[in-house]
C-alpha cells in the first residue's frame, strides 16, 4: 500500500457529485514549500493535488472552501496525458481516506489554530476542577517528575 499525506490550502470551493449512487467530494489542495536555489535566492514551489473523497459524510463539504487549510491522507494516483499542443503532461491525484480541517481562510494564524474543544469535553471542564489552565502553570514545563 502507498499512502500520501498532504497539508495545504484549498484552491477553490469543493464540489459534491453523485456517481453511480455514491457521493464524491472533489477539491484541490495546494502545497507550497520554500527553498533556496544554488545562488541562495529563496524560491517557492507549489504542487497542486486533485482530491476525490468518496464518502457518505458530505456534511464536511460546506467547510471545504477556498483558502481553508486541510490535512488529507489517502492513496496517490499519478496520471500522464497529452496536452492540446501535443506536449506530455502529468497530474497528481489523491483518493482521500481521511480529511481534517486545520484552519479557515479567515484565521490569522495557521497550524491548527482553529481547533475547538469538543462540546462534551467543554461541558466536563465547566464544573469545579482543580486542574490549572495552561496560563496558571508556574513550574517550568521542561521539568519532568521522573
Amino acid at each position: 500500500m502507498i499512502k500520501m499525506q498532504v497539508i495545504g490550502h484549498l484552491g477553490k470551493d469543493c464540489v459534491v457529485n453523485t456517481v453511480n449512487g455514491k457521493n464524491v467530494i472533489n477539491f484541490t489542495v495546494a502545497h507550497s514549500e520554500k527553498y533556496k536555489d544554488s545562488q541562495g535566492v529563496v524560491q517557492e514551489k507549489t504542487i497542486w493535488v486533485d482530491c476525490a473523497y468518496w464518502t457518505d459524510r458530505t456534511a464536511v463539504a460546506p467547510y471545504l472552501q477556498k483558502g481553508t487549510q486541510v490535512y488529507v491522507e489517502g492513496q496517490p494516483e499519478a496520471r500522464s496525458f497529452q496536452r492540446n499542443d501535443g506536449t506530455p503532461g502529468s497530474s497528481l491525484s489523491l483518493r482521500v481516506r481521511e480529511v481534517q480541517l486545520l484552519g479557515s481562510k479567515n484565521d490569522r494564524n495557521t497550524g491548527g489554530s482553529s481547533y475547538q474543544q469538543p462540546s462534551n469535553a467543554s461541558s466536563a471542564m465547566s464544573g469545579n476542577s482543580n486542574v490549572p489552565s495552561p496560563n496558571e502553570i508556574t513550574e517550568p514545563v521542561d521539568d519532568l517528575p521522573f
